[in-house]
């Protein structure tokens, strides 16, 4: 898996560069990648984020500093994906319109997270593992659930009494 023609600043970790594919984006200072991350041509992550294992960051997605990306998290960057066009013939880059999706500072997405396309997680926001996000998410909220909606954190049992 390569890295090529990637923008990737002084500090960032790649803790093994083949196992990662990396291609015409950009990735901030001290920022850790995990193995088997695809970040796309025209991705763009901050500074001091952490990539889980085989998260898949496309074209049109924007993480801003102190990012936290889970394993197996999934950003889509289409809302209307098709193999091929009305005509039948196998679609190009004129056929389809990027959806962009941006992350603010400091949010976390838990793993295995799915965020569809034209979205904004806002600052300092938490996406529960395993969630379907389909609208955007205010700085500071948290969100669960399939699709993902508004939780209180305090909610959650405490690990010390749950056992």
């Amino acid at each position: 898996m390569p890295v090529v023609n990637a923008r990737i600043e002084a500090g960032a970790d790649l803790p093994d560069p083949a196992l990662v594919n990396l291609y015409g984006c950009a990735i901030g200072a001290a920022t850790r990648i995990g193995p088997f991350v695809e970040i796309q041509r025209g991705a763009a992550v901050g500074a001091r984020c952490r990539i889980g294992p085989l998260a898949f960051l496309c074209e049109g997605v924007s993480l801003a500093d102190d990012v936290t990306v889970g394993a197996g998290v999934m950003f889509t960057n289409d809302r209307h994906p098709r193999a091929v066009t009305a005509a039948g013939t196998l679609m190009g880059p004129d056929d389809w319109t990027l959806e962009t999706t941006r992350v603010g500072a400091g949010a976390v997405i838990g793993a295995n997270a799915t965020i569809l396309c034209g979205l904004t997680i806002g600052a300092g926001a938490q996406v529960a593992p395993g969630s379907v996000v389909t609208r955007d998410v205010p700085p500071g909220a948290a969100v669960a659930g399939v699709p993902a909606v508004p939780f209180h954190p305090s909610s959650l049992p405490n690990r010390a009494e749950a056992s």
